[in-house]
């Protein structure tokens, strides 16, 4: 998406510095700056709506779903639903660890890790026969970033869960694993687990 003015996200990060490398991402990943990253829902009646939103805003409605894991909840998400100036400012800080750690504007660092984390391949059942096989397909660039921010709450819920460690400090963690490519990053193991999957069923 187009650049289409210059606010800054929460009044702080730009998003001119942005680069994104991956052709397939190009078009789903929006770089529209908004001071606030909240849609109030205008966006949701047109067609792939999600390529307009600011992925910030994606990353704050996936917190609102804590531990939502498949069709268990590892962590029931009744206490957090709805909160969400709660789950906005959690990124706010995990944002503010990252660009005190990296030195640089963190919404490099989230775009590149979404990059990184977005698994291009997964696998999926077909029956045939009265059996069921695995089959390997592509994924869709709407369903990559949507499993990457999944991918990135996940961890984060985890590890902050009966633990000392606050959610801010799990989701910067977690997102600055990916920026590096780093197997400590659960989304980025996710990734390369889903990726051998679909190899060893092609």
């Amino acid at each position: 998406m187009a650049k289409e003015n210059n606010f800054l996200l929460f009044g702080k990060w730009s998003l001119e510095e942005v680069q994104i490398e991956d052709p397939a991402l190009k078009d789903y990943l929006s770089l529209r700056s908004l001071n606030v990253p909240y849609s109030f829902g205008r966006l949701n009646p047109t067609r792939f709506y999600k390529a307009q939103m600011n992925p910030v805003e994606r990353l704050i409605n996936k917190l609102l779903v804590p531990g939502h894991k498949g069709k268990k909840h590892f962590i029931s998400s009744g206490h957090f639903g709805g909160k969400k100036t709660k789950a906005t400012k959690i990124v706010i800080k995990a944002f503010e660890i990252i660009e005190k750690q990296k030195k640089t504007n963190p919404l490099v660092v989230f775009y590149k890790a979404i990059e990184n984390a977005a698994p291009r391949e997964e696998i999926t059942t077909i029956e045939y026969g009265g059996a069921r096989y695995p089959k390997a397909v592509d994924c869709s660039p709407i369903r990559r970033i949507d499993l990457a921010l999944r991918f990135f709450v996940q961890s984060a819920y985890q590890k902050a869960f009966n633990s000392k460690k606050k959610i801010y400090q799990a989701l910067a963690e977690e997102i600055m694993y990916a920026y590096d490519n780093n197997p400590q990053s659960m989304a980025i193991a996710k990734k390369t687990e889903l990726e051998k999957q679909a190899d060893a069923s092609r």
